[in-house]
């Protein structure tokens, strides 16, 4: 009979009397594995108490055994795809279009228009006082004026519906610097140079501005003085006695969403005769000359970024001038101790053909000269 630790069937391979010794350690003989518990979960039992090893992944998932059709939830995943893969080309297609397109082109609609000007001279009543300039301002209603760009004082900037506080800024800097150029420049005012005005001027003016100074005409749009002041040199030079200004700017946003600036301002210059100019010898030498100048001047976001400007409307009234006397290209003041003619302002002819022009002139009070000398 067998041992107690032997397995009926007598001692196994691997085990001493075996072939197999060394493998002893590791192998169960049969009295161990029928001590064993054995048990086997049934297929309900293993779906309730284990997880499962994989999680489903949704999306296609090919053709099945339902006749080649994909699931439900694989049709979903592809109209998905298609919709995502619609929104990426929209987008980039915006993209494209909007970086080809110039950022700063305005549309048509907000183009600069024509600059429409009006220069009316002041014709004196008697004899243009004449002396030395700081004398003649000291007599003048200029007296107090400030001189030169000074007297273009700039209001406070404040913010509009479209626009900052630092554009309205931006929008007075640039009018005073027009003002500037075009009233005080002394190269500007003896006729020599346009350039520092022309560079201040939106590029859609310039070839009204151009021809203005090619081919003068006072039809209302092609006045050299209307986008400037400068006197003929060929009469008067002024002097060296700094320019008196006053005045006023406004700004506000028009209906079409820019900035508008109007300015009002009075400008008083000390004026001599040119050199061999004919005149009376008894004249006291220099005289002065007034020019009142309203300018309505707009702006559009790419004016304020170049730092350019709209000319929309100029309005001057000059004097002492005679009514007679061409101011389209230039101004040309009566001299100190000259009277002007006694003739009206030149004849207007209805019947002409060509542009249509209105010969405007006023008269220049008395109180706006110089008063006499000892007077109050």
């Amino acid at each position: 009979m067998a041992g107690r630790g032997e397995p009926p069937e007598g001692a196994p391979e691997g085990l001493p009397g075996g072939s197999d010794d060394e493998y002893r350690s590791v192998v169960f003989d049969e009295s161990f594995v029928r001590a064993a518990r054995l048990q086997e979960y049934s297929a309900q039992e293993r779906m309730s108490d284990h997880e499962k090893a994989v999680r489903d992944r949704p999306g296609w998932t090919g053709p099945g055994r339902d006749g080649g059709r994909g699931s439900g939830r694989g049709g979903t995943g592809v109209k998905q795809a298609l919709v995502l893969v619609l929104l990426v080309a929209v987008a980039f297609g915006t993209a494209v279009y909007l970086g080809v397109r110039h950022p700063y082109q305005p549309p048509p609609a907000t183009r600069a228009g024509l600059m429409r000007s009006a220069v009316i001279p002041l014709a004196p009543e008697g004899v243009v006082p004449g002396g030395e300039p700081a004398e003649l301002f000291e007599r003048s209603p200029a007296a107090q004026y400030r001189t030169g760009a000074d007297g273009i004082t700039l209001p406070s900037a404040r913010r509009t519906a479209h626009f900052s506080e630092g554009q309205v800024m931006s929008a007075l800097t640039i009018a005073k610097a027009y003002l500037t150029a075009s009233s005080l420049d002394p190269d500007v005012l003896k006729g020599t140079t346009v350039r520092p005005v022309r560079a201040l001027l939106d590029p859609d003016q310039l070839t009204q501005f151009d021809r203005s100074f090619d081919t003068p005409a006072d039809d209302g749009r092609h006045a050299a003085t209307g986008w400037l002041v400068r006197f003929d040199p060929a009469q008067v030079t002024p002097a060296d006695e700094p320019v008196r200004v006053q005045g006023v700017l406004r700004v506000e946003e028009s209906e079409s969403a820019r900035l508008e600036v109007t300015s009002d301002h009075t400008f008083v210059y000390a004026l001599r005769p040119a050199a061999g100019a004919a005149g009376d010898p008894r004249a006291d030498g220099a005289s002065l000359f007034t020019v009142r100048r309203e300018l309505h001047l707009r702006f559009d976001r790419d004016d304020l970024r170049t730092h350019r400007a709209e000319l929309v409307v100029s309005y001057a009234q000059v004097g002492p001038q005679a009514c007679s006397a061409d101011a389209a290209g230039h101004l040309r003041p009566v001299p100190a101790g000259q009277r002007a003619p006694a003739e009206g302002p030149a004849g207007t002819d209805p019947y002409a053909t060509g542009p249509a022009t209105a010969a405007l002139c006023g008269v220049l009070a008395p109180s706006a000269m110089p008063s006499p000398r000892g007077g109050g």
